[in-house]
């Protein structure tokens, strides 16, 4: 795990060390740059040291016979079998580190290699045999990467606060990206904050000449254009178990302890379950978080605590918890600077206390259980789509009746906002429908803060248009859960939970490896009948089958939890004085972005109950926050 950065044309070699200082808690264990003045390409890292802890795994690294060079984020987990079929075939290695494997397997097979890489990665390669870069993203988007195509040619990042070094990146805002944080609190790649960045999607590639885009490419997308395997519950489930346990086995690589975050959840159980009887198992560091304040549970969530302690005593691991409270609030600005887009979700602060906990314990590593939600089903939508058959007979009348009723529902409980919330879109059909359950607040409510020139901006966008262009490659025959599942490993797994779970831990110098996003693991999720999956109310049915020779019924079975704050009452309290600043009128009038008396209304409707829009308050307070640290300075400093 590390960071890296770089650039391609007309930029000063001295560019590199403000882009690699800006990425230092990506990297405190070792630096290096390169440039070639005459090719004007020059390249970054930032070190966090986990594989061939030794001087031979120092980047920039070039391959033994030095044709290619290359900058790397992250880890190949198959490395040491294609390292086997590469010195087979004559290849020589100076190293054991899986950077090294990554050289050598595109001095063979060119870009074809990228197919070939079972990891999280993201990485920049200079052939100084026909001059370009290559630049890739792994298959999900564990790890990420920014680029910016200026005047002076293109540079890259891990990080979007490393572009903003250079004066070539213009700072003007995209507009649209600006309504898609509002609309789902996180952006669908590849737009951002700024019109001048793009992410590079998760399974994409690009190739650069002479500081310009050559072509670009995908080499992956989630496989849910392929057929259902029709097997027996009985196989199905071990199946699974034992596809979960070769992912958390090869994930267990490191030449440093590795630990793991415990929820008490199905699946950061499971990957502590299978952590614990694999070939690198034993005793295992296991860290959670727990709240001070009885406000945590208003939000609908069950307490994790009890049962992380519970998985915890039942695998005989250790288990440290840091607890918190509504100090966390103070934390919002440190947020928003590291996940570089102002994504509105405090879970990003619960991963940034529990990934210092674990450092200061001596640990680099953790597994976490993300992406089982988002391959298995388990998210409250899956649920209510499982339902859609049930009412989706009704006239068009009739939905928009139910429409009606959502605005009235009162929403002083967890259980009638999600019912307002799931009867705002009754009038929609299909697609639209489908991607109407990622929205956070109605248009209706948008439409009411957005400024005039917004407006102007966004006249004749669709409202979920980039969902609905992501659906396009799924082939119209697919299931709705599994069309559903597609938009969430796409969009809400790698634009929101991998972000804030790759930006957080690198903020403390962690490294977070997500064994359930393996792709032979994914296949066979995509591959089983949709029933196995979503059962009636049951979601994760066969993933829960799947555990329960590994866990208690009582941990596979327990109520859903998210990972919330009491962000209602924060507003009204901890949070008030940052509202006040950020929302009033003078601050909305200056941004230019958000109407003043349409905010205000929206906020008084909010405190009096009538309407729900609390997290539509945090994403415009993050905007305006975010908008201060990385657009009204310099370059962005840490707060």
């Amino acid at each position: 795990m590390c960071g890296i950065a770089g650039f391609v044309g007309n930029f000063e070699s001295q560019l590199l060390d403000q882009m690699s200082a800006a990425l230092t808690h990506r990297g405190p264990d070792d630096a290096g740059v390169w440039t070639d003045a005459k090719s004007r390409v020059g390249l970054a890292h930032r070190r966090l040291s986990i594989i061939d802890l030794s001087e031979r795994g120092h980047q920039p690294m070039w391959d033994a016979t030095g044709q290619v060079v290359i900058v790397f984020n992250g880890e190949i987990f198959n490395f040491k079998d294609l390292r086997h079929q590469l010195r087979q075939d004559g290849f020589a290695f100076k190293s054991d580190s899986d950077t090294e494997v990554i050289l050598n397997l595109y001095l063979k097979y060119g870009r074809g290699m990228l197919t070939r890489l079972n990891g999280m990665f993201a990485f920049a390669l200079w052939d100084t045999r026909d001059k370009s870069l290559l630049i890739a993203r792994d298959g999900v988007g564990v790890k990420p990467l920014y680029y910016s195509e200026t005047r002076e040619g293109l540079l890259f990042a891990s990080e979007l606060k490393a572009l903003l070094c250079s004066s070539a990146v213009e700072r003007s805002l995209d507009h649209r990206a600006i309504y898609d944080y509002l609309t789902y609190l996180w952006c669908p790649a590849p737009r951002t904050m700024l019109e001048s960045v793009k992410k590079l999607e998760p399974g994409h590639a690009i190739r650069i000449e002479n500081g310009r885009i050559e072509s670009r490419w995908s080499f992956y997308d989630l496989p849910y254009d392929r057929a259902i395997v029709p097997m027996p519950p009985e196989e199905a489930a071990e199946a699974v178990r034992d596809q979960v346990q070769q992912a958390v086995d090869r994930q267990m690589m490191s030449d440093v302890p590795v630990g793991a975050l415990l929820s008490g959840g199905l699946d950061s159980s499971s990957v502590v379950a299978c952590a614990t009887r694999g070939a690198g198992g034993g005793n295992l560091d296991c860290f959670t978080i727990g709240f001070k304040d009885e406000l945590f549970a208003l939000e609908g969530n069950a307490e994790d605590l009890p049962y992380a302690k519970s998985v915890a005593e039942h695998l005989g691991v250790d288990l440290r918890t840091i607890y918190v409270g509504p100090e966390m609030a103070e934390e919002l600005q440190r947020m928003i600077y590291s996940l570089d887009e102002p994504q509105a979700d405090f879970a990003a602060i619960n991963t940034y206390f529990i990934c210092r906990l674990a450092r200061e314990h001596g640990i680099k590593v953790l597994l976490s259980g993300a992406g089982g939600d988002d391959i298995f089903t388990g998210y409250r939508r899956h649920r209510a789509m499982g339902f859609e058959w049930r009412w989706g007979w009704l006239p068009q009348r009739v939905r928009r009746a139910f429409k009606g009723a959502a605005s009235r529902l009162p929403t002083s409980s967890a259980s009638t906002r999600r019912i307002a919330k799931a009867l705002s879109y009754a009038d929609l059909d299909g697609d639209e429908r489908l991607a109407s359950y990622f929205h956070w607040p109605e248009r209706a409510i948008l439409d009411s803060i957005c400024s005039n020139e917004m407006h102007e901006r966004l006249a004749g966008r669709p409202f979920s248009a980039p969902l609905m262009r992501s659906l396009k490659n799924v082939p119209e025959d697919v299931h709705e859960i599994n069309r559903m599942l597609y938009l969430d490993c796409k969009h809400f797994l790698a634009d929101h939970n991998l972000n804030y779970f790759d930006k957080m831990s690198m903020a403390t110098g962690v490294e977070v490896r997500v064994p359930l996003l393996d792709p032979d693991l994914i296949d066979l999720a995509a591959s089983l009948p949709v029933e196995y999956k979503q059962r009636g109310g049951e979601g994760k049915w066969i993933f829960k089958a799947a555990m329960e020779p590994l866990l208690p019924k009582q941990v596979i079975y327990r109520p859903k939890s998210g990972f919330g704050v009491p962000l209602r009452s924060w507003l009204r309290k901890e949070l008030r004085p940052m509202v006040e600043d950020t929302l009033s009128a003078e601050s909305l009038n200056r941004r230019g972005l958000f109407d003043a008396e349409g905010v205000q209304s929206m906020l008084e409707r909010d405190r009096s109950g009538s309407i729900d829009a609390a997290y539509t308050s945090l994403s415009l307070m993050c905007i305006e926050l975010w908008c201060r640290m990385f657009l009204d300075t310099s370059s962005p400093a840490r707060p």
